[in-house]
């Protein structure tokens, strides 16, 4: 069941004793940037709106929290003292759908989110797409693996939001309500299907997910919020360095391969397609 709450209290009481537990953030530009296009995404232009939180399948609370219209939680800054300590909290397993995106926000509030932690963006992506493929960023959208996993079909943003921004949704309505749990439901049930394939198939894939790729996805968004210093003359050095390897390599390649054309990144696609490679005998 998805409903909306209100208080410390209920999102206390709704928390209470999970060990893994699914968030996902509604975003909405604050006003200096309501007219610019993806404002919303950006940490530095927008502002945490809602959340939603799963601590079980077909079931999510949402906490609005600075919508324009309808009711918001009360004593939000209690609610957002006590969210610190439950995202740095090392008893519970804090998932998301692009890890990266939530962290960022909880960045510029100056909360790190502590392990563990599991990002099921960079858990599909180790998925095989096909039998000798892994998925890439594109495949894994959510709404593109709740059709795909769970048979289901999520209404868009534009859906929902049309040409407003999130927070100026009614946070009562039960549009607004399903739209922003079902994201933490199926983040929720995407950690579990994924990490019994894990188990069954690749059981180090799971270890990379939860002590690498996720713990890497926060870090991410401290790099993406704060920025990076660049050495730009050494950069122009390198690019340079790096057309002229790749001049020599594709010179090596020709001497050894005769007169097949060779990729822009000395790719060799062309000659697999010209030329035939035995396959193993199967005995």
């Amino acid at each position: 069941m998805y409903k909306p709450i209100h208080t410390l209290d209920e999102l206390q009481s709704y928390l209470s004793g999970a060990t893994h537990v699914a968030f996902d953030f509604e975003t909405a530009p604050t006003e200096k940037y309501k007219k610019e296009e993806k404002a919303a995404l950006d940490a530095h232009k927008s502002r945490i709106v809602g959340i939603s939180f799963s601590v079980a399948e077909s079931d999510a609370v949402y906490l609005p929290l600075a919508h324009r219209a309808g009711d918001n939680a009360t004593d939000t800054k209690h609610i957002w003292q006590w969210l610190e300590g439950f995202f740095t909290d090392p008893a519970i397993t804090k998932i998301a759908h692009n890890l990266a995106f939530e962290s960022q926000f909880l960045y510029a509030r100056g909360i790190v989110v502590q392990e563990p932690c599991y990002d099921t963006i960079a858990a599909a992506q180790m998925i095989y797409k096909t039998d000798n493929s892994f998925r890439n960023l594109s495949d894994c959208g959510l709404k593109t693996l709740v059709a795909e996993w769970f048979e289901a079909q999520l209404p868009s943003y534009a859906d929902v939001v049309g040409d407003r921004h999130f927070d100026e949704l009614d946070p009562a309505s039960e549009a607004t309500v399903n739209y922003a749990c079902a994201d933490s439901d199926y983040s929720l049930r995407i950690y579990y299907l994924l990490n019994d394939w894990f188990d069954r198939l690749l059981p180090k894939h799971r270890y990379i997910v939860e002590k690498v790729e996720s713990p890497t996805a926060v870090y991410v968004c401290i790099m993406r919020y704060n920025g990076l210093p660049i050495d730009s003359p050494l950069m122009e050095r390198k690019g340079t360095e790096a057309a002229m390897k790749l001049t020599e390599l594709r010179e090596k390649m020709r001497f050894i391969i005769g007169d097949v054309k060779i990729g822009e990144n000395a790719s060799t696609v062309e000659f697999r397609i010209n030329n035939t490679i035995s396959k193993p005998p199967v005995h």
